[in-house]
Formats: structure tokens, sequence, C-alpha cells
């Protein structure tokens, strides 16, 4: 391998070599040699070498055998590892470290307090759940990987000149494996073959990220082996690439031929281990990368680990309890050692010539052993617990279960379940998360005219007006033109598919119910999708082509060419795979090339030849075509050469039926002839097979139907509604391979068109581009879509002053567009010289064949590329909102979460799905921040300060302002205002805005903004995203939730949370956000509670005992109280205490607020707990101490009223906290009682020298026979709850909180409950100020006919 300090000199002169010389072979030979000695001597940490396994270069194959195998280990211990491993992990815990220092501390005499041995057993006990829990889990890993390490495939053994099966575990990089459809790719490896003739193979990634459309990828290019069988002896290329990494979408490196040049490879080459062969009968790959070093495996990193802001705050009152104990202990200490300054030669004493200073000493780590249940050694685990149960209760919940996708919510991170009750600012993406991400095209304009298809929205409307009414009566929709309607077979699309048919030949007219009718939903193939209606007047001119009676004038070929390029283009620029129901995919047949037409008249004269039908046409004055306009139109292909799924003796059906426009007379527009391939391979009028298809039967027409069909796999929806819109015009995609497109073009057959290059979408570009070689003339031409913002700064004004008239008129109807809120892109093209064409073609091909900065030389030389283009027009496609979105934004922003959206679409586009969405409310005041500099952003966010001032001065007050005003800000201004010196103000203007709403904003300034809130204003914020641009801002957030949508499962990998509509955010957040935060919330209070309530009844005793460290009850008692008594009913409390129910939550969002503002676990509530611990404990030890004051009673029976006291009190104090008490509540308090009268008890008949010294035989039973124990008892219960009963009921009755007045509701008749909810929502309303007549803010006149549009759009 190459050494990076060598790289320049060496890889320098070969890449020179290669690509602008043409070398011999000898020559080629000696620097590979040259190449592999140096490599031996310097190998490097930055690439990898990989050859084939059986090559007999003994250092190449020393360095292979270094190189991680295939098997996969995902457990983390073995038979050995597992004790000191699981050990070392769990006392990363200051908890448990605590608690072992604890127990190893009581082992010294000097300072024990009880028996070593039982010191330990809360730390064993704790500590031994958490090693059966973490075995269990890595056994099911251990199972998962025998079953994978176990899985078969094909290798080349190199001795049996064959291949043999062999378990995955077995492979190795270099080794030659040999897949079928179907088949899971055991390993990462570059395609070597593939039985496509086109060295094309399909892929789905659905087991690496979820996504189901397929992917295409190609063998290596300029392989010596490229015929239909691969001989692996023949093969002896090398392979130089980058070490492994997790970037799913990177592959750098390049392969060497013997006697050939470089060529680079991409991830179009690579095979992805966990990936499935799809629509391939056979594949063989070299394994590059094997095992752990896998991408797969590379971003396998299990379940996300985030800290919870409860969880943060629970570890500072920890370190409160630890300092509380610290201070008694110091107290016990103290006293201790003055008590025996005291004591002078007393009679009771045993001589000690320990001074009382280090008596006092000892006595404090006594004291830690004695009071070291303060800190709650259970809570931890116990949080486990309880979190496992919410995720339960929120994954099985039915109103968050989606029955189209068979999905519901997924829990991915299994430690922040309560965050979702703390948000306070919630940051969405728009596209797909807001809309369905279900793309329809809805409009164009082409070279400066613009095309409304107004019958394509009419017929839509109908449709979704009927299919929402009746979904299970079959729909009759009718064209404008004719009252015509047929019902056509529905077909069962793959859900990766888009399904693009065609209309049967029954139908005079392009009715959309053909289309409507025949495709059943799936991944970016619904029914909006598939169905298109022409524009008559676009159509009518497109039909001007084939029209053999006329010619058009030379303005009007200048238009014509300008929408043949602009179709071709929607056509050619994509990456969508087509593919058939009868099929796999359509096998593009290279067609015989014809000689080029020189004039739009030659092509009418061969349509009339081969007796193609005429299109319909409107009168006008025949003119000559100029000449001018030959090299801008495409001729017609061999059109019999390419009918994969049709007999050839068998009639085909054009694959357009065209429209009869809306008010044209008939006389003067003629319909159209269907044309059919003859036998004999032209193209002919076939009147009886017309006649005989509408005689059929439904059998006949629906085998027909399923012939026709073409199933497009498209990586986005907007390229499947883009190739659905040319499809509807005629320009058809037929058939893709990587070096040619076949295209159907209007009145022609199918047209081959050489591929060269495509430079797919990058986020920084917001745009891609094809290049390929013109079939007629053999110029080279671009083609490039993007969005049009960057497009119009691309495009070149002509000096004729024609093209800067289009880009004027264009860019009115994109305004136009958004204003509408469609989606716009803009489409553009431009040709080279072929000159030109090479000199950026060996620019490009260096980059290709780079191994460092490949993304970098790569995207500049795109850029390169993409100038001074022609635009050729813009299209508008509609999203339509999900259902129920506006209810939810609104709901979220009664709860009091601000709602940012944070979009990449324009400002207008983004404003009207704000107002349609009720994000904005036509009265709010709208800030707008349009920047071109830092100096003129700064400027501005001072002007809008001020204005939020003089509007606040206007009569509002500074609440309201933040509640009417709305910033809306566009990409480039808010890459200065995130700038570090303008961060403040930014901020500080967005907090005063009710909402934000950012504008073309990259995937990076995403999460650039979720961060500077998220840091800034300390507060709680999630992100939700549906999209691979999203992953960024949803891993920045506190909690992330994916939405499993259009666009793969990116999103959803990244996330926390995952759901599959937007609506279901509304639930996940107000209700079971608000349960699992004040269930959790109150569980850990009553840790903190019961604990220190317990311990002090010990800290209280020091004071009767001369601070001696001893109890007052045995030590088994002592240190399963807490463990065991009273540790299971709180785990109930934390899952299915409801103190609001699902109804009354979701009814009133406002009641959210409690757990943002963290009402339920604020400090003083913390120290308020503590301090009724403390009173409870005053009451539980005197009391007693009081009753048996005087009497002979020994130490142990003294503590067993003190211990029954301490558990009667502990339990029903949950009982008062408790909002919900059933009978699961009251069967685990009972059997919490049982459990421990059952175990003292027994423990007193049995246990004689159980607790040495002392001999607790017989005082449990002793005590709980004299009436003296009942009355102390329950005297004892009723004194320490009274004041926390008091205080519930004073606090609720005079100062109720929203959630006690909700509490107090529901206990109403239905009818009652109506009216108080009624009132609530009115007086809430009242407070804020909403107005009940929306207007139109004066300020934004242009928006009056947004918001007008949008309820018809959108809605």
């Amino acid at each position: 391998m190459l050494g990076i300090e060598k790289l320049p000199e060496l890889a320098g002169p070969v890449l020179q070599t290669v690509f602008l010389e043409k070398r011999s072979q000898a020559s080629m030979i000696q620097s590979l040699d040259l190449d592999q000695d140096v490599m031996a001597k310097d190998l490097t940490k930055n690439r990898r070498l990989v050859m084939p396994s059986w090559t007999e270069d003994e250092e190449v194959k020393e360095l292979q055998q270094l190189y991680c195998r295939n098997k996969v280990r995902t457990t983390k211990y073995t038979f050995l590892s597992f004790i000191p491993k699981n050990l070392f992990e769990q006392l990363h815990r200051f908890a448990n470290v605590y608690f072992v220092f604890l127990g190893a501390l009581n082992f010294v005499p000097i300072v024990n307090a009880f028996q070593p041995e039982i010191s330990i057993i809360p730390i064993v006990f704790v500590m031994s759940i958490t090693a059966v829990k973490d075995l269990w889990e890595d056994q099911r890993r251990s199972k998962s990987d025998q079953k994978v390490n176990n899985c078969l495939c094909d290798v080349y053994d190199r001795k049996h000149l064959r291949y043999v099966e062999r378990r995955w575990a077995e492979v190795c990089v270099g080794d030659l494996v040999r897949l079928c459809c179907n088949e899971i790719i055991p390993a990462d490896m570059v395609l070597l073959h593939s039985s496509d003739s086109n060295g094309v193979c399909h892929i789905e990634t659905a087991n690496l990220d979820g996504e189901t459309n397929l992917k295409q990828r190609q063998v290596v290019r300029d392989l010596p082996q490229q015929g239909s069988e691969f001989i692996p002896e023949n093969y002896s290329s090398r392979i130089e690439c980058e070490n492994p990494n997790n970037d799913l979408r990177r592959f750098r490196g390049f392969m060497e031929h013997p006697g050939k040049g470089r060529v680079g490879l991409h991830s179009e080459n690579l095979l992805l281990r966990s990936c499935t062969v799809r629509n391939t009968e056979t594949v063989i790959g070299i394994v590059v990368y094997a095992g752990h070093e896998t991408k797969a495996m590379q971003n396998n990193s299990g379940p996300r680990y985030k800290r919870s802001k409860l969880e943060r705050r629970l570890n500072v009152d920890v370190l409160w309890s630890v300092a509380l104990l610290l201070l008694m202990c110091l107290i016990s200490a103290v006293g201790h050692g003055v008590w025996l300054s005291g004591l002078q030669n007393s009679i009771f004493m045993i001589p000690d010539d320990t001074h009382p200073a280090l008596a006092a000493f000892y006595l404090f780590w006594t004291m830690i052993i004695v009071l070291q249940v303060l800190i709650p050694i259970s809570l931890y685990v116990s949080i486990e617990i309880v979190k496992l149960g919410q995720i339960y209760f929120i994954q099985n919940d039915l109103n968050l279960y989606n029955p189209e996708l068979d999905t519901g919510v997924q829990c991915r991170a299994l430690n922040i379940t309560e965050d979702l009750g703390q948000i306070q600012y919630l940051f969405s993406d728009k596209t797909g998360t807001l809309t369905e991400n279900r793309m329809l095209f809805r409009r164009c304009t082409v070279a400066g005219t613009e095309y409304p298809h107004h019958e394509n929205a009419i017929s839509l409307e109908q449709y979704e007006a009927q299919s929402c009414g009746d979904a299970d009566h079959s729909l009759t929709l009718r064209s404008r033109a004719s009252g015509k309607s047929l019902s056509c077979k529905s077909l069962s699309c793959n859900r990766s598919s888009v399904c693009l048919n065609t209309l049967t030949a029954e139908s005079d007219t392009h009715s959309v119910n053909d289309t409507l009718r025949r495709h059943t939903p799936g991944a970016f193939s619904s029914t909006m999708e598939c169905a298109v209606v022409p524009d008559p007047q676009l159509h009518v001119k497109l039909s001007t082509l084939s029209s053999p009676m006329r010619s058009p004038l030379q303005q009007e070929a200048a238009e014509i060419s300008h929408i043949l390029d602009f179709f071709l283009a929607l056509t050619v620029c994509n990456t969508v795979v087509v593919s058939s129901p009868t099929q796999p995919r359509h096998v593009v047949q290279m067609p015989v090339v014809r000689t080029p037409l020189r004039s739009l008249e030659e092509m009418k004269a061969m349509f009339q030849k081969l007796s193609l039908p005429r299109f319909p046409y409107s009168p006008s004055q025949n003119t000559d075509t100029p000449p001018s306009l030959t090299k801008k139109l495409f001729a017609r292909g061999r059109s019999a050469s390419y009918f994969p799924n049709s007999n050839p003796q068998t009639p085909i059906k054009t694959l357009q039926s065209p429209i009869t426009p809306s008010g044209t007379p008939s006389s003067t527009l003629s319909l159209p002839v269907t044309p059919v391939l003859l036998p004999s391979g032209a193209w002919g009028e076939d009147v009886d097979h017309i006649q005989k298809a509408k005689d059929n039967s439904a059998d006949e027409t629906e085998s027909d139907d399923e012939a026709e069909e073409l199933l497009y796999e498209a990586e986005n929806p907007d390229e499947a509604a883009l190739v659905q819109a040319a499809k509807a015009y005629g320009c058809t995609l037929l058939g893709r391979s990587p070096e040619q497109v076949l295209v159907a073009v209007p009145g022609t057959g199918p047209l081959s068109i050489p591929l060269l290059h495509v430079l797919p979408f990058h986020s920084a570009r917001k745009r891609m581009s094809v290049v390929v070689r013109h079939p007629l003339t053999g110029d080279v031409v671009v083609y490039t879509k993007g969005a049009d913002n960057v497009i119009m700064e691309l495009a070149e004004e002509a000096e004729d002053g024609f093209s800067r008239e289009v880009i004027e008129r264009t860019q009115k109807h994109l305004d136009q567009y958004a204003r509408e809120g469609l989606r716009t892109l803009c489409v553009a093209k431009k040709v080279m010289e072929e000159q030109e064409y090479k000199a950026w073609l060996k620019k490009h091909e260096y980059a290709e064949t780079s191994i460092e900065n490949r993304e970098e030389l790569l995207l500049e030389s795109a850029e390169r590329l993409e100038t001074n283009l022609t635009l050729l027009g813009a299209t508008g496609i509609v999203d339509r909102l999900q259902e129920e979105v506006p209810e939810t934004i609104e709901a979220l922003q009664e709860a009091g979460i601000k709602v940012w959206v944070l979009t990449g679409d324009k400002q207008e586009t983004a404003i009207n799905i704000a107002f349609a969405c009720k994000l904005l409310r036509p009265t709010d005041h709208l800030l707008m921040a349009n920047c071109d500099s830092k100096e003129a952003c700064e400027a501005q966010l001072h002007e809008l300060q001020l204005e939020i001032k003089q509007v606040t001065n206007g009569g509002a007050s500074k609440d309201d302002c933040s509640s009417d005003c709305v910033l809306v800000i566009d990409g480039r201004t808010l890459d200065y205002a995130l700038q570090k010196e303008l961060e403040g103000p930014f901020l500080e203007l967005a907090c005063r805005c009710r909402s934000v709403i950012c504008c073309r904003s990259t995937p990076l300034q995403k999460s650039l903004v979720v961060r500077l809130v998220r840091d800034k204003l300390k507060v709680m914020t999630l992100a939700i995203g549906d999209g691979a641009n999203d992953v960024s801002m949803i891993q920045m957030a506190d909690v992330g939730i994916g939405i499993s949508g259009q666009e793969g499962m990116q999103a959803v990998m990244s996330s926390d949370f995952a759901i599959s509509r937007f609506k279901f955010l509304r639930k996940l957040i107000l209700v079971h956000g608000h349960w699992c935060y004040t269930r959790l919330a109150n569980m850990i209070l009553y840790f903190f509670y019961k604990n220190v309530m317990y311990v002090n009844l010990l800290f209280w005793y020091q004071f009767v005992c001369g601070f001696s460290g001893s109890t007052m009850t045995n030590s088994w008692v002592l240190i399963f109280f807490n463990l065991l008594f009273t540790s299971i009913p709180p785990l109930i409390y934390g899952v299915l205490d409801k103190d609001v129910s699902a109804e009354t939550l979701l009814k009133l969002p406002v009641l959210y607020e409690s757990g943002q503002n963290s009402q339920a676990y604020l400090p003083s509530m913390f120290w308020l707990t503590i301090l009724d611990a403390f009173y409870q404990s005053l009451v539980c030890f005197f009391i007693p101490y009081s009753a048996y004051a005087g009497s002979d009673i020994g130490v142990f029976s003294f503590g067993s009223p003190i211990n029954g006291s301490a558990l009667l009190i502990i339990l029903l104090h949950q009982v008062i906290e408790s909002r919900t008490v059933t009978w699961i509540h009251a069967t685990l308090l009972l059997f919490s009682v049982l459990f421990y009268y059952a175990f003292t008890l027994l423990f007193g008949i049995t246990c004689v020298t159980c607790n040495s010294p002392t001999n607790p035989y017989g005082i449990e039973t002793k005590m709980m026979s004299e009436p003296l124990y009942y009355l102390v008892c329950g005297l004892t219960t009723v004194l320490a709850l009274l004041p926390r009963i008091l205080f519930r009921a004073f606090c609720n009755t005079i100062f109720p909180s929203d959630l006690v007045r909700a509490q107090k509701m529901e206990r109403l008749s239905a009818q009652d409950y109506s009216s108080s909810l009624q009132k609530w929502r009115e007086n809430k309303a009242a407070q804020r100020h909403v107005p009940q007549n929306l207007s139109v803010n004066a300020d934004m006149p242009h928006l009056k006919d947004c918001i007008a549009e949008r309820g018809t759009v959108l809605s």
C-alpha cells in the first residue's frame, strides 16, 4: 500500500499517466509491481489492500490474515469473563462503590456495627439482580450471533475449482462469494459480476436502514471479465480502499486491473452486509470488509443511552443525602466523644485505654455503617424496572397504533421516558412530518408559460371527496371533456414501488379514474401520485410535434423544444428503477441507431410513412420549421425492438391517450386513433383490436392491464411525482441501465439515450444532474433539477433577452406556487462543447479515483459542471397535511410548548403550511428576516426587536406580544444569526415570539438551532423528523422522535422514540409524557422519604444510648426493611398511578405545564419531603419511647412497636400520595404488611443465635400479644400522618392546582363534567386573549390569497 507521506509523489504521476496517456501493457505491469513493492515496505494505517484469497504474494496474504474475520460476536461476556467484567461495569456506579465500601468497612472489628456477612446482603442482592438481567440479555445476543454465524453462502474454493458452501463465520477478506436472488449478503463486497447483461444488481437495504425501495448497484467499470460467465481464476485485480468506517453512503477506493488503469470505486459498487439481493439471478463479489469491520456492524451501537433531566436532579439529591448522612454521623461521633468524656470510672464501663476523641472517630465510621440505608441502594434498580413498565404500556397503547403500517410506538431509548413530560421547545421538520410526503404533480411552468392543470386539481378533489364519503363503493370520476368513465382493475403494488399504469385503449379521453382505480397504496405509489390529468393547452402544443398537417412558427418551435427538453429532463434526471409485475424489471435493450433526422418536417414525414396516428391539433397557418430547431429535437429509435412484457404478435396499446381540451368543439379537435405495434414491427391503426378490447371479458382486460403495468422504484416521492407527470404527456421512462436510459417520446417508440454521468443530489448543492449524449446530434447535454433559488442563480441570461424574460416570468410563477403551499422545483439544461466536456471529465475522473477528500473533489467537480444553465421551467407539487396535524399543534401550543418549524422549503410555502396547520393565526404579527450580509442581519434583528416593543407599547403586554408575533427567517439570514456575535440578539428575538419558522435551512443549521436553544436557554427540547436530513437535529435534542414515513428509516434509527404519524405526538407527550414524569418523580421522592424516615429512627435512638452506635432492632430486619418489605409497592406506584385520566389530559393540554415547571420534583419538594420524614420519625420514635419509659422491656422489645409503626406509616403515606388505588395496590400493600410480620414472627421463633450476642427469640410474639403494642402503633400512625393529611386538604381546598381541579372535575357527572370543561376552556381563552373572529393581518397583504386558498390546496 502507498504511504500517505509518499502519496503526492507516487499517486500523482500514476494518475496522470493513466488518464492523460495510453500506456503500454508492459509499463503498466511494471508500475503495478513497483506499487506492490512500495506497499509491502510501507503499509499505512489509512488504507486497505484486498486481493483474491489465493494470491501468491505472501506479504499480501499475511496482511489479509490480519483483517477481521467474518464471525460476529455482539455479546459482552464469555464464561470466564462474566463475573470480573460484570463486577467492573457495575462498580462504575457510585452507589455500588459506596455500598461495597461500607460492606468492607463492616469487616473491620473496631468499627463494625453488626455481623459482617449481614452488611453485604443489600449490595450482593442488588448487584445479583443486575447481573442476572445482564446475563439474560447477553444470552439472547449469543443465540442471535450463533444463528447469524451459521448461515451458509457459496464461496469459491481454489483447490476444488468450484463454489462450496461455507458458514458466514468462515468467510474471509479476499474471498469470492456468489449469491442468488433473495439471499442476504454475508459481508461487505465489491461487485465483480452480475447475471444482468448491463452489470446491474438491485439490493434491498431494509435490514440496514429500514428503506424498502430497491437500490441499484453496478459492477466495477472496465473489469476484464464482463461476459455472461465469470471465471474466478482469471480475476487478478487488486483493490485499495479506505479503512472500515460507519458511513453507509460512502466508499472510497480504486481497483487496479492488470495491464489497465485504475478505476474508482464508489458506494454504487459496494454490496453491504445484511442487505438482500433482489431482482438479480446471480451476483459475485469479493469481500473487502468482514465481521465487525463491515458497515452494518460499525453502525450497530445498540440502544441509545441518555441521561434524563430527572436523573440529573436525582444525582444532586443523592449528594445532599450523602451530606445529610455525614452530618448525622458527625453529630453522633461528637456526642459519643462528649458522652465518654463525661464518664469517669463508671462501674458499667469496661476499662479501655482508647481516648474519647479516637473513640469518636471510630464511631463516625460505625454510624456510617448503621445509617447506610439513608442512601437508597435499591432506587436505581427500581427506576429501571419502573421505566420498563412505562415503556411496555406506551408501546401497547392501541391509540398510538397505525393499522396501515402495522406499527406502534417504538421506544429506542429506555431511560428518558419522563423527559416526554417536560418538553418546552419542539422543533419539527415539515415535509413528511407535518405533511404526507406523498407528492402530486399539481402544475408547471415551461419557457415562461404557466399551465395550471385545473382538471387535474378538480379530479383529485372529486376523488378525495368520494373516497372520504364511501371508501367501499367504486369510484367514477369524469373528465370535463367527456362523460365517459371506466372501471379498471386495481393492481397490487410492491410497498417500495411507484405504480405507473398505462391507460386502456377503450377510453377516448384521458380520464383520471382509469389511473385512480388501478393503484393500491404503497411507498410513493398512492392514487394521488399515480394520477395526472394533462393540461389541455400544454398537450395541444406537444401534439404539434407529430401533426403532419402543419408546421409551427419559429417562436412556437423554440417553445416546443423547451417543452420537450423539460419533460425529457423530468424523465431522465432521476434515479428511478423500472420494473413490472410480470417480470423483475425491464431489461434495457439497445435499439438500432438510426440516421439522424435533420428537421421537424422529416420527423413528421417518417411518422406518416409508419402510419402513426395524428395527435389532435388546432388549425393554424403552416410555416416552415427553421433548421436551428433540429438539434433540439430527439429522433425516434427502433420501436419494435423493445417490448419485453408482450408477445411480439400481440398488438400493444398506446402508452398515453391524449385528452380533449375543455371547451374545444369536437369539430375543431379530432379524437386520436390508438397506435399499435403491428406484427411486421411497424406502427399502425388496429381498430379491430380496440373494438375487441371493448367486448372482452373482465379477465382478459385485467390480463392486458397487467402486461402494460410499469412499476417505478423511487428513492423519494418527488421523483415519483415528476416521472408520473412526464408519463402523462407521453415522455415515459421505460428502462434504465448504468449506460443508458430508454424513454418513449410523444409520438415515437422507445428512444435510447446514452447516460454518461449521474451527479446525485447533495444537501450542499441542493440539486442533481445527469450528463447524457444526445442521440441525434451527439452533443453532451446536462440536465439539472433542484431547489428554485439555487437553479435561478445558476441560470444564464441570453443576450436576446428571451432567457431573461423566461426567468422573470418563471420567478413570478414560483412565488405564486409558494403562496399556494406547493413544493417548487426548477429544471434546467446545458449543452457542452466536446472539448469542454473532455476537460471536465479529466478532473472528474481524478476525483472519482481519489481516496482522500473524494467527497470534496466530487462536489467541486459537480459545481464546475453546473454553471451557465438554460432555464427550462419549474414544477409545483402538492404535499398535503397529515390528518389531525392542526389539532395536534394547537394542543401542543396550549400546553405551553413552543413549536418551531425547520424546513428547506421556500418562505411562502412554509408560511402557507404554517397557516394550514394552525401554527400561524391570521392575526399573528409576522416578523420577516431576510438579509444578504452579517451587518444587515444585525441591523434587522435590532429593528425587529424595536417592532416588538412598539407592538407591546400599543396596548399589549409582553406576554401577549410573545403569543402574537412569529419570526420567519430564511437560511442565509439564519447563517449569520447563528454566528457567535449574533446568537444573543437572535435568541432574544426568538424567545419573544410565539413561534419561529426557519426556511431554506440545511441539516447542519437545524442541529445548530436546536443546540443553541437547548444550551443557552437550558430548556427541554424535542426534535421530530422523518428523513436523513433530520438525523442531526434529532440526535442533538434532549428527546428525538423519528417518523417512519416515506423517506426510509434513518430518522427512526437515530431517534429515541419512533411513531408513524405526527398526530400520535399529542398523546405521547400530553398523556404518556405527563404520566411518566409525575409517576417517576413521586416515586423518587417517596424513596427518599421512606429511607430518611426509617434511618432517623436509628439516629434518634443514639440520643438515649450514649451515641454508642447500637440499634434497637436486629440487623436482619434493619437490612430487609427498605430492601424487601417496602420496595414492591413503590414499583406499582411508579407504573400504574394516574393523577388525571387520558381523556382529561387531551381535552385540557394546559395540565401539561406542571411537568414543564417540574412541579412534581422541585428542590423545595425534596426538602419538604425530608422535613416531613424527620417529623414522622420523631413521632414514630418518641411516642413508643414515652409509652414504654420506666418499663423493663429489652432493646429489641422496644424496637418492635417502632418497626411496626414505621411500616404502617410508610405504606399509608404512599396511599395518601397515590391518585389511583386499585385492587393491585391494595393487594401489594397487604402483602407487604403480611410479609413483614410473617418474617419477624418466624425469625423470632426459629432464630436463637442469628443476631449474636443478642437473642431475638420470642420477642415479636410476646409484644404482639399485648394490647399496648396495638395502641402505640395506631396512635403513632395517626399522629405521624395527620399533618400531611391536613396539609393536603388545606392546599387542595384553598389553593387547588390545575391538576387537583381536574381530578375534582372527573368525579362529576357526565353533564356537569362537560359544562365544567367548557367553562375552563373559556376562562383559559379569555386569559390568553385569543380572538374569536380571526382576520388577516394588514401588514401582510400578500398572504390573503394564501389564506383563502389553503383550504382547497392543503386541507
